[in-house]
């Protein structure tokens, strides 16, 4: 069990009763301190009312001057003083001689200070008299001519006011009392939702857990994203900034106000579900995984996991390039073999003429194609593309042809992305022609058509095959990152590569449409860059 004052709800208490236990204190000595003031201002006007109240009865006056014969005085002085709860009420003549006294032996005393009230004034204080200390008044006793003939004083002892004082001060306590057994028990109830709030951990154990999440998050190569259920943003690292391209997002912002719409922001809020979720950006391709966060058997929102895959999913397609190029050599192997054999047993037969023949045919096949594709398209990269997908949808009974009409002559300064957008296109549209079972038994499979050409500054490329086409209804989703109607192939992520062209096209300027009027065609339009010293 931990020690007393190491819990979170001992602090909270602690805390609680000691700020309310020093308000207390405070409050009490204050309200004890105006309390008692205003307790003997009172007592000393009560003794004031008493005092001129009485000092004004003529037969007082009359008493007083005769010498009081038959006790009227004593008898009265004592009547007021039980009824109206002052402590003493002592009439007093003009030569100091007391009238009244609740202490008889008192009686037909003289008092030993002076007698005050002969100037006509009432007079007022807290003294220290023969009976203790107490609030007193002293006011005149006026004759008919109103002239002053003695004084009354009338006091209110410490300890009569100390009564009633005592019991305000009996409330005051038990409202203290009772106000601090409640905060006893909303400080338990506080640290009870606290505790829950926070899934039962202490504070260090807290400060832990922030130590090690900010070591773990800031630490890998992996951007992390978690948003609580009302979709605020409550986990961000540094790599995951990065790849979202957020790097002035806060904690506590929304994500639809923190991302853009479009895919990445559907697969991080939740509307498109699955696993391993592929978006492109217009720096990288991200694979994203979303999960739910239950503590404490509650919901606590998401955390997703983001991935780069750019240059990994580059080299798998690269990868998959070279494989296919090599399928294509080890076919030409096998046929110029055979060719190389027909060669050679006509030279063993002497058909030497024959032999000759045969060699400028097999020429002619061969640079037919390269010779017609380097006459109209002026970039040399471009033309190495289209022969080695040529020879590679060869290699698959697809043929890939470059329309008639097409002239490329202008050399351009950046073939990059027309040779990204341009081997993209071909390489679905072989697969698409390839992968079609309608065309099986006939040679070729398929025709995919490539045109190229520029007007007006801008580069126009063309990608129409005879495959099985594009649903009207999926036109505009072919573009969505993911999208594929293609099973993956060897860990290569399907849907990603109209994707990546659609959006080197937009980031270029550029503009790529999607039709299928039989099979599928691709139309792209790009700005012209030219070579420097080019017309």
């Amino acid at each position: 069990m931990p020690r007393l004052g190491r819990t979170l709800a001992s602090r909270i208490l602690f805390a609680v009763l000691g700020i309310m236990a020093v308000t207390m204190a405070l409050g009490l000595a204050l309200f004890t301190s105006v309390t008692s003031r205003a307790t003997d201002e009172q007592a000393v006007e009560q003794a004031r009312s008493i005092a001129v109240s009485l000092g004004h009865v003529p037969q007082v006056a009359s008493a007083v001057q005769a010498g009081d014969p038959d006790h009227t005085l004593r008898r009265l002085g004592e009547a007021v003083r039980r009824d109206s709860g002052a402590s003493y009420v002592v009439i007093i003549g003009q030569d100091g001689t007391r009238y009244s006294h609740p202490n008889p032996a008192q009686i037909g005393r003289r008092i030993e200070e002076p007698v005050i009230a002969l100037d006509g004034q009432v007079h007022t204080g807290v003294d220290q008299g023969s009976l203790g200390r107490s609030a007193n008044a002293r006011a005149p006793i006026f004759d008919a001519a109103g002239k002053p003939v003695g004084e009354v004083s009338v006091g209110l002892l410490e300890s009569e006011v100390g009564v009633r004082f005592t019991h305000e001060m009996a409330d005051v306590l038990l409202y203290t009392g009772a106000a601090l057994a409640l905060g006893v028990v909303a400080s338990l109830l506080l640290a009870r939702g606290i505790k829950r709030v926070t899934f039962g951990l202490e504070p260090s154990e807290i400060v832990a857990l922030v130590q090690e999440r900010e070591a773990m998050l800031h630490g890998i190569r992996e951007g992390v994203i978690g948003v609580d259920p009302a979709g605020r943003i409550n986990v961000l690292n540094d790599e995951a900034r990065r790849l979202l391209d957020i790097p002035t997002a806060v904690l506590g912002q929304r994500v639809v106000d923190v991302l853009p719409d479009g895919r990445l922001r559907r697969v991080v809020t939740g509307e498109v579900e699955g696993q391993d979720l592929v978006t492109v950006t217009d720096e990288h391709l991200l694979v994203l995984n979303r999960m739910p966060v239950v503590v404490g058997e509650r919901h606590a929102g998401w955390v997703v996991t983001i991935r780069d895959r750019t240059e990994l999913e580059a080299l798998l397609r690269q990868l998959a390039s070279v494989e296919g190029l090599t399928n294509a050599l080890r076919a030409q192997e096998h046929e110029f073999s055979n060719r190389l054999h027909v060669l050679s047993v006509l030279l063993e037969l002497g058909e030497v003429e024959e032999a000759t023949r045969y060699s400028r045919h097999l020429q002619a096949d061969t640079a037919l194609v390269g010779e017609d594709i380097r006459s109209r398209i002026g970039s040399p990269v471009v033309t190495a593309l289209l022969l080695a997908k040529t020879t590679v949808a060869a290699e698959r009974d697809v043929q890939v042809r470059l329309d008639p009409a097409s002239r490329l002559a202008t050399p351009v300064a950046d073939e990059v992305p027309i040779v990204t957008v341009l081997g993209n296109l071909i390489d679905n549209a072989v697969d698409a022609v390839a992968d079609d079972a309608r065309t099986v038994g006939d040679h070729p499979r398929g025709v995919v058509t490539v045109s190229l050409g520029c007007e007006g500054g801008v580069i126009q490329m063309s990608v129409t095959d005879t495959g099985p086409g594009i649903a009207a209804d999926r036109l505009d989703d072919v573009f969505v990152d993911g999208f594929s109607t293609k099973e993956p192939r060897r860990g290569m992520r399907r849907g990603v590569g109209l994707a990546l062209v659609h959006r080197l096209v937009t980031r270029d300027g550029g503009t790529i449409t999607a039709a299928s009027p039989g099979g599928a065609r691709f139309d792209v339009t790009l700005p012209m860059r030219r070579r420097e010293g080019t017309e």
